[in-house]
């Protein structure tokens, strides 16, 4: 088993409005710096919060499918396709495939925390076809239990969410107890520690941890008390060259 932990520190750094909008990267643009560059389909990476209420203005995207979860409190997105504001709350997700093209805005309240992650599809594909932009509520995702654990399926079975970029599963945990996750040789578990402490694949993690697990027959995560982590779970071989690739900005 190969395990990369990469501690907030040596995540790249951003900041939107003079400093109202921080961001930690696990995985940044080329010129954010950082230790991890992209890998897989997994292009870009970022956990952003408002220091005071602030507004990212209309800015557009094309091709990639881009994803918000909601951690904390409350944000509000604008696009060009349907003109209007529309709230998001903690739980909630919202997707962008942005296809052929599309403009949107976001708000973030005071307090909220967000990930942003952007898919690398197909874009010989996603490029050809009308954007796309849907929200999810909380209630939407199903919950699964594993024994004292609990997963929301965010992208996975029984989940209302799909993506063009596959193969890909996205899961959040409440982790509570030892947890073992399946995986196999031509898989790679990209795990964010959101709250708590522990091991995972054996080496010690602490909030704001981004871990990469390779090439294992299971990851084991073994909390000091709750964790809350968040899982992205990706094939080490794809059936199509990816943007990064073509353009040599990978990991």
């Amino acid at each position: 088993m190969a395990i990369r932990v990469i501690s907030k520190s040596q995540q790249a750094y951003g900041a939107f409005n003079n400093g109202q909008i921080i961001e930690n990267k696990p995985v940044g643009f080329p010129q954010d710096g950082g230790f991890v560059r992209p890998f897989s389909n997994l292009f870009y990476w970022a956990r952003a919060e408002a220091v005071v209420g602030s507004t990212i203005g209309l800015h557009p995207h094309q091709g990639f499918e881009i994803m918000s979860f909601v951690l904390e409190g409350d944000i509000r997105h604008f696009d060009s396709a349907h003109e209007e504001w529309r709230p998001l709350n903690e739980g909630d997700v919202q997707i962008i495939r942005s296809g052929s093209g599309i403009k949107h805005a976001e708000h973030l309240e005071k307090g909220a925390v967000i990930f942003q992650i952007w898919m690398d599809p197909d874009l010989s594909q996603t490029l050809k076809v009308p954007a796309t932009y849907d929200d999810y509520k909380a209630t939407d995702f199903p919950v699964q239990q594993h024994g004292e654990n609990e997963e929301t399926v965010l992208i996975g079975a029984g989940s209302p969410l799909e993506l063009t970029t596959k193969p890909l599963s996205i899961s959040r945990y409440h982790v509570r107890e030892e947890l073992a996750m399946a995986t196999g040789p031509d898989e790679i578990f990209s795990i964010y520690v959101i709250n708590g402490s522990g091991t995972i694949g054996g080496e010690t993690v602490e909030q704001d941890d981004f871990v990469i697990a390779e090439s294992a027959d299971d990851v084991t995560i073994e909390p000091h008390a709750d964790m809350d982590i968040f899982v992205v779970r990706l094939a080490s071989k794809l059936p199509y060259r990816t943007y990064a690739e073509r353009m040599a900005i990978l990991n």
